[in-house]
C-alpha cells in the first residue's frame, strides 16, 4: 500500500480535535531545541553528520556505571551481532511452516537444549517475554500442576517489578499470595518463617538467586523444606552468567527454573527486548507454557525440527491453553544461542569468575572506608548493597558529579554492580570517590 501523508485540513482537524492550535504545541517545552543550530547555509549530508557530531561530544556520555538490578552489562563478542544481523535471521517470524521454517527451528531447537543444560533442567520452551512475566506464567503452571492446592508463596526479596508482575497476573484466580521475608542480618530467605508458613495448601514458592540484594539462596535447604510438604520449588536467576560458576538450580531438586537471558549476548538497550527462559522437569511438560520445538525426521529419514505438543490459545482452544503468549524473542533467543556457543563452558566460567572476584574485590575495599557499612553478610554474586550516614540520594548525586553511576536507591541502601567490563581502576575512583563524600 503506498504512503498517504496527512493533508493540511486532516493535520488541523486533529489538532481542533484535541484543542491544540499547532502540531509544535504537543511537545513538552523541555524536549525542544532552545539554541538555533547556526547553519549559514545549505550543508552537504556529510557536513551536516560531523556538525552534529561535533555537537554531540558536548554531552556528558562517559560515565562509570555500576547500575544493576536486573539488567546488566556484560562484553558481546562481535560475532554474535554479525550473525543475528543475517537476513535470513532478522526477517523471519514464526516457525508455523515446518517445511518452509527448519533454520529458525533449529536455532530454537539448540537454545532450548544449551538452556536445559545451563539449568540442569530436563525440558526447556522456546522462550518467554521476559523474567517477570516468566515468573507469574511459573506459578500459574505450578497451579495447574497442583490443581487442589490455593497458597503460593512468594520470596520477599525477588525484584519489585517481578512481585508486581505475578500479583498482577494472579490478580483474578482463585488462590492467595503469602510473602516470606528475608532474614535481616544474611538478607536471604528466613528458612524459619518459611516452614511455618508450609503446608498442604502450598501450591509451590518463588525465589530468586542471586536475589535483588545479590545475595545467594540456600537452595539446598529451601528444597528440603519444600518437598517435605509436596510444594513445587520454583527459582528465578536475573544473570545467568551466574549459572557459569555456580551449581544450577536443578541440582538442587527445582521443578520449575525461569531466568532472564539478556546478560547472554543481548545488550540493555534502554529496556529492552529482554528474553525470558522457562524451564522444567519432562514430568510436567504438558503444562509448558509457550513454544516447544522438538525433534523428528522427515519423510526421507532426514533430522528435522517442529513445534510440538503446542497448547497456545492459536493451536487450541483459549480456555484450554497453558498461555497466551503470542509469540517469543526469535531473534533474542537466537544471540543467546551464539554467545552461548561462542564462550563454550570454559568461557561462560571465566566470565563468572570475574564478575563474582571483582565483587569480592569492591566489597573488600568498600568495607573498609570509614561510614560505609555493608548491608548484608551473605555471600553474592554480581552485586552488593552498602550503607553509609548519608542519604542515598544525596551519595549517588555527589558520585554523579563524578561521571560515576553509583548504583540503584534501595530502601535497604545502594545496590552496586560490578561484571567483567568493570576495571580494577573503575572499582578504585568509585571508592576514592565515595570516600571523599562519606568520611
Amino acid at each position: 500500500m503506498k504512503y498517504i501523508p496527512h493533508t493540511q485540513e486532516e493535520i488541523q482537524s486533529m489538532l481542533s480535535t484535541i484543542g491544540v492550535e499547532r502540531l509544535e504545541d504537543i511537545f513538552p517545552q523541555a524536549l525542544k531545541q532552545k539554541i538555533d543550530f547556526h547553519f549559514p547555509h545549505a550543508l552537504s549530508e556529510l557536513e551536516i553528520k560531523k556538525k552534529i557530531s561535533d555537537l554531540g561530544l558536548k554531552n556528558k556520555t562517559q560515565y562509570s556505571s555500576f547500575l544493576g538490578g536486573g539488567a546488566y552489562q556484560h562484553f558481546i563478542p562481535e560475532v554474535v551481532d554479525t550473525l543475528s544481523s543475517r537476513s535470513e535471521f532478522s526477517t523471519a517470524y514464526t516457525p508455523y511452516q515446518p517445511e518452509a521454517s527448519q533454520g529458525t527451528l533449529q536455532s530454537l531447537f539448540e537454545f532450548q537444549t544449551m538452556i536445559a543444560h545451563l539449568t540442569g533442567m530436563e525440558i526447556s520452551n522456546a522462550s518467554m517475554y521476559e523474567l517477570a512475566s516468566a515468573c507469574a506464567e511459573a506459578i500459574l503452571m505450578a497451579l495447574r500442576i497442583q490443581k487442589n492446592r490455593k497458597k503460593v508463596l512468594i520470596a520477599g526479596n525477588i525484584h519489585p517489578r517481578y512481585q508486581q508482575t505475578c500479583l498482577t497476573f494472579l490478580k483474578e484466580q482463585d488462590m492467595e499470595v503469602e510473602w516470606v521475608p528475608y532474614h535481616q542480618e544474611t538478607g536471604q530467605i528466613d528458612l524459619t518463617h518459611l516452614s511455618s508458613k508450609l503446608n498442604e495448601n502450598v501450591a509451590c514458592l518463588l525465589i530468586q538467586s542471586p536475589n535483588y540484594f545479590g545475595v545467594l539462596e540456600p537452595l539446598k535447604e529451601i528444597h528440603q523444606s519444600l518437598k517435605n510438604h509436596g510444594a513445587l520449588f520454583i527459582t528465578a536467576i536475573s544473570d545467568l552468567t551466574s549459572l557459569g560458576l555456580f551449581e544450577p538450580p536443578g541440582s538442587f531438586g527445582a521443578d520449575i527454573v525461569v531466568g532472564e537471558a539478556q546478560s547472554l549476548g543481548n545488550p540493555v538497550s534502554f529496556g529492552g527486548p529482554y528474553i525470558g527462559i522457562l524451564t522444567s522437569k519432562m514430568d510436567y511438560v504438558r503444562q509448558l507454557p509457550g513454544r516447544l520445538v522438538g525433534e523428528t525426521v522427515d519423510l526421507d529419514g532426514k533430522r528435522a525440527f517442529t513445534l510440538t505438543l503446542n497448547t497456545r490459545e492459536q493451536h487450541i482452544r483459549r480456555e484450554k491453553a497453558t498461555s497466551n503468549i503470542c509469540t517469543n524473542q526469535n531473534l533474542c533467543a537466537l544471540r543467546t544461542s551464539i554467545y552461548l556457543a561462542t564462550l563454550g563452558k570454559q568461557g561462560l566460567k571465566e566470565v563468572a569468575v570475574q564478575n563474582y572476584s571483582k565483587t569480592e574485590f569492591a566489597k573488600e575495599v568498600f568495607s573498609k572506608i570509614k561510614n560505609v557499612q555493608l548491608r548484608f553478610s551473605g555471600n553474592t554474586y554480581n552485586e552488593f548493597i552498602y550503607k553509609t550516614p548519608l542519604s542515598n540520594k544525596e551519595v549517588l548525586e555527589k558520585l554523579k558529579e563524578k561521571n560515576i553511576l553509583g548504583g540503584l536507591n534501595l530502601s535497604e541502601g545502594i545496590l552496586s554492580c560490578f561484571t567483567e567490563l568493570t576495571t580494577k581502576e573503575d572499582i578504585l575512583y568509585y571508592a576514592q570517590n565515595l570516600k571523599d563524600i562519606v568520611s
